[in-house]
């Protein structure tokens, strides 16, 4: 008997297509015995097209909500005929059918009465020769596969007909099997609907094919039936749903209790890969999917469902699934079509950026290394460096990564509070030498020139074509002025702005198109504000000034200031409550006193009195005053001139965003100079303004770059000038070390005297007492623990604190009695606080000499203290009677719930922006070759791979 078939066209919003696909469905060689017209609830005027059309039966405004549902809702209007060999072929709003389809898929099915299924080829709709979709099967975990997508038609996948699945576009389904399983599952409403429909259909005992000279023409997935577009997050959502829906359907009864528990375990896991393959957006699918197959109430009657009808086992299917390794080779021929030379995923042109090795960057760096290692070999062979604002580092692992989060600061009289976000920066740093933390420094300093030259090239390069400008840029960069004297000064947090700021553009700009770059962009941001507060209003102004200028990459960009703002958190709360906002702007580390920097020198890229170095050349020569002023303008000019014309030639609007960062860092330098958040003794402290003229330098910096690039080849004569006058500028600053004029000088690793050191070997809450005297002859008291103080143990919060404790209170009424003669019994105080050594520095000046004298008369007179002598640095007492009580301490940063979830929180930002940088595959910098120096900072970025 001939077969009677009933075709069922589905309309929702598809008012574009539906005058091809009705014309298509006319022109059948073998035209359908009856047609089923629906429309579920179109706004378009979809429902006039199909009323107008000659339809058996019209089904006007179905509400279903799926096209599985419509295609139920039509049969149920129209009455199933009943007959054994009656045909259903479904098809939606943008299924416009080959002539012969239909004939085709007949004669598939007539001659193989086992076959219950047929799907055609669908080909895409715009591009006939492309097929869109050809067989679905699942793998060996369920996720659903689509055999073939994307191919160019060449019948290389014709002899392929016996399939686990096909599509729901052009599905020709026998009646009786449809209706014997219930058509689709409600619950799939578009994804895997009819994978699920077909899997049910094989375990039912009849089997499916693909035939593919049956074309029907589609213009999208299941996922596109009822929205224009569709992204590629819900997308993925949508088949992950469906996939945990479909596992808990097809799960043994024993089995589906440990699936339901897995399910949240398992999205947290595949978010760490999402992480890893820089599909963020693709996190929040994963737990909606969790939570939404945790909760859904069609699980039961899902697997009802497919118990009712199944007559086979799960192994009669086992060969159509596709193999873990069948998937891997599909993916990476997917790979390989998207990435090959002009397909429609992957049209970039190569780049013509310079050459690090063959175009000078590699000499500047090496040129760099040698002069920084010249400069600093006094501090060959040193175990830690010290002096100015630099000491040592804690003397173990564990103790550098015990002064982060939140907890005890053993700083001044001690106290519990959040650590500086610097802490953070340090204990990375000493990692890289755990042996010997300290030792990380030394390296740092013998690197530090060669390291931002490297920073300084490769970022120039990105917007540079020829060699010149990046070699130049590396040069300006290594010899900043700003730089070399937070190197001599030991203002470590300035230095390691400083090697940071040319890759925090670098990621930022390239942080527009790619994930990778955003999380690179947002740990380096984070550590540039952790080691330079004061950079921090310049960098948000530009974070959101690059926000404006990309709106459409905000998604990407937002998330830079992230680990900043929870590295900073904890400080911030804790400042806001003392009213004290200017305070995270002070420098961590060692707070070091010293005169206000006028803002002539700083125009002149100095941060300290002293115009770099050359007044003291100067005064060497018997020069007049004026002339360290006259010859650093001069050595200046160059570098200036080539900026500022930049703003004037060809492709000026570049020079815009570096000569904003020059104004932006100035302004920073000019405001840390005159602020005062700090204290030592009893005299304030600046913030350093070396940080702000980094950024000066760097702006200035980025004008060269842009300068030199428009002159072409009459850029050597100005490369060669600026960069000289640069080389000579430096001179004195990288002369001072060799001569003993610098801050800095080489330490055995410890801040307290070698016999103190070897009591706190075995008691590490040893206390010294250290009494200083003041120029005005007040006496300043702190306690150091164990083997004295470290950089990483040091806290603005204590720097900037302008009230007293009772700690320090405390402490205050000991050393005033210590210093004098007083019935105070000091004795029990010192066993409290458990000091067994009292230590006077060095007095400078008539009244705290004076002040010095004085308190060593008092603790010689004092009977429970027995005199060591003089030591290296001050004169030694020692508190005989100390017994082995312990002092009472707060936690340590995992000692207490608030430090637990500090550190936890902390830890966990940077540890999923650091999985979100780490780069998981090669991808080709985007650059047309039209591209000139005069195009804005986008022509640079990299395209991202989601």
């Amino acid at each position: 008997m001939q077969p009677r078939v009933t075709a069922i066209l589905v309309a929702r919003n598809g008012a574009g297509y539906l005058e091809r696909t009705l014309a298509a469905l006319a022109g059948q060689t073998r035209r359908p015995d009856s047609t089923i017209f629906t429309d579920d609830g179109s706004t378009d005027g979809s429902d006039s097209i199909l009323a107008r059309a000659d339809a058996t039966v019209f089904v006007p405004a179905a509400s279903a909500r799926s096209f599985g549902s419509a295609v139920a809702n039509a049969l149920h209007v129209a009455a199933p005929s009943g007959e054994t060999d009656n045909w259903l072929w479904l098809l939606a709003h943008d299924n416009a059918p080959a002539p012969d389809a239909l004939a085709a898929l007949l004669a598939a099915v007539e001659i193989a009465p086992s076959v219950a299924v047929a799907g055609p080829k669908l080909m895409r709709w715009l591009t006939s020769d492309v097929i869109e979709s050809y067989g679905e099967t699942i793998t060996t975990f369920g996720a659903s596969v689509s055999l073939v997508t994307g191919e160019l038609d060449q019948a290389q996948h014709d002899r392929h007909n016996d399939m686990l699945a096909v599509a729901a576009g052009g599905m020709l389904v026998r009646e009786s099997v449809w209706l014997a399983l219930g058509g689709f599952d409600p619950a799939l409403p578009s994804v895997d609907a009819a994978l699920d429909f077909c899997v049910r259909v094989r375990l039912a005992g009849h089997r499916i094919v693909g035939v593919p000279d049956a074309r029907v023409a589609s213009a999208g997935g299941p996922e596109r039936f009822d929205r224009p577009t569709i992204s590629v997050r819900s997308t993925h959502a949508l088949r992950r749903r469906a996939q945990l829906h479909r596992r808990l359907a097809y799960a043994p009864a024993a089995a589906l209790p440990f699936h339901w528990l897995s399910l949240v375990p398992l999205a947290f896991a595949r978010s760490i890969w999402h992480l890893i393959g820089k599909h963020p957006g693709l996190i929040a699918g994963e737990f909606a999917s969790a939570l939404a197959a945790a909760f859904s109430s069609a699980v039961l009657p899902s697997r009802r469902r497919l118990r009712k009808t199944r007559v086979l086992g799960w192994a009669s299917i086992a060969k159509l699934r596709m193999p873990s390794r069948a998937v891997r080779e599909l993916r990476a021929n997917q790979r390989a079509i998207a990435a090959a030379p002009g397909s429609q995923t992957q049209q970039v042109a190569e780049s013509t950026r310079p050459s690090f090795l063959s175009q000078g960057g590699a000499w500047v760096v090496l040129l760099a290394a040698a002069i920084g290692a010249i400069s600093f070999s006094s501090l060959f062979g040193a175990p830690a460096v010290a002096g100015g604002a630099l000491a040592p580092l804690s003397l173990t692992f564990s103790e550098l990564w015990a002064n982060v989060g939140f907890g005890w600061r053993e700083v001044g009289a001690g106290f519990e509070g959040a650590a500086d976000p610097f802490s953070f920066v340090l204990a990375l740093l000493g990692t890289l030498t755990f042996w010997a933390p300290s030792q990380s420094v030394v390296v740092l300093y013998f690197l530090a020139l060669p390291l931002a030259a490297l920073g300084a090239w490769w970022c120039a390069a990105r917007f540079a074509e020829r060699g010149w400008s990046p070699a130049i840029a590396a040069v300006l960069w290594s010899l900043a002025p700003p730089f070399l004297a937070s190197l001599g000064g030991g203002h470590l947090g300035a230095v390691i702005a400083h090697l940071l700021l040319p890759w925090v553009v670098l990621a930022t700009v390239n942080a527009a198109r790619s994930w990778a770059a955003s999380a690179a962009s947002a740990l380096l941001f984070a550590a540039t504000i952790a080691a330079a507060p004061s950079l921090a209003p310049a960098l948000l102004i530009g974070w959101l000034a690059w926000m404006f200028a990309r709106p459409k990459s905000i998604h990407r960009l937002i998330g830079i200031v992230i680990p900043a703002a929870a590295m900073f958190a904890p400080l911030v709360v804790q400042q806001a409550l003392r009213g004290n906002w200017l305070a995270l702007a002070a420098d961590p580390g060692v707070p070091v006193g010293g005169s206000t920097t006028s803002g002539w020198q700083l125009a002149l890229g100095s941060p300290v009195n002293g115009y770099s170095g050359w007044s003291n050349v100067a005064a060497a020569l018997d020069l007049h005053d004026l002339a360290a002023p006259i010859i650093v303008a001069a050595l200046l000019a160059p570098l200036a001139v080539l900026a500022l014309l930049a703003l004037f030639l060809p492709g000026s609007g570049r020079a815009v965003p570096s000569m904003v960062i020059a104004f932006l860092g100035f302004v920073t330098a000019v405001a840390a100079a005159h602020v005062h958040v700090s204290a030592v003794g009893e005299s304030t402290v600046a913030i350093w303004p070396a940080a702000g003229l980094s950024l000066f330098w760097l702006g200035l910096i980025g004008a060269v770059v842009v300068t030199l690039e428009v002159l072409g080849r009459a850029v050597v004569l100005p490369a060669l000038l600026v960069g000289a006058t640069a080389v000579v500028l430096a001179g004195p600053l990288l002369a001072a070390p060799l001569v003993g004029d610098s801050d800095v000088r080489t330490s055995s690793g410890r801040t307290l005297p070698a016999f103190v050191s070897a009591e706190a070997a075995e008691d590490d809450m040893l206390g010294t007492l250290e009494l200083t005297a003041q120029p005005s002859g007040a006496l300043a008291a702190v306690i150091y623990r164990g083997e004295g103080t470290s950089l990483d143990s040091q806290s603005t919060l204590a720097a900037t604190n302008t009230e007293t404790t009772e700690a320090q209170r405390r402490l205050a009424t000991l050393a005033g009695n210590l210093a004098s003669k007083s019935g105070f019994d000091t004795a029990a105080e010192m066993q409290k606080l458990h000091i067994g050594f009292v230590l006077s520095p060095d007095a400078t000046g008539e009244a705290a000499t004076e002040t010095r004298k004085r308190a060593g008369e008092a603790l010689d007179g004092n009977p429970s203290l027995t005199a060591i002598g003089e030591t290296s640095t001050g004169f030694l007492w020692r508190f005989a009677a100390l017994d082995d009580s312990r002092p009472e301490v707060g936690p340590g940063p995992l000692g207490s719930p608030l430090g637990i979830i500090v550190t936890l929180t902390q830890g966990i930002v940077l540890i999923i922006t650091l999985l979100l940088a780490v780069p998981t595959g090669s991808r080709r910098r985007a650059r047309t070759p039209s591209s000139r120096p005069s195009e804005p900072a986008s022509t640079f970025e990299e395209d991202d791979n989601v």
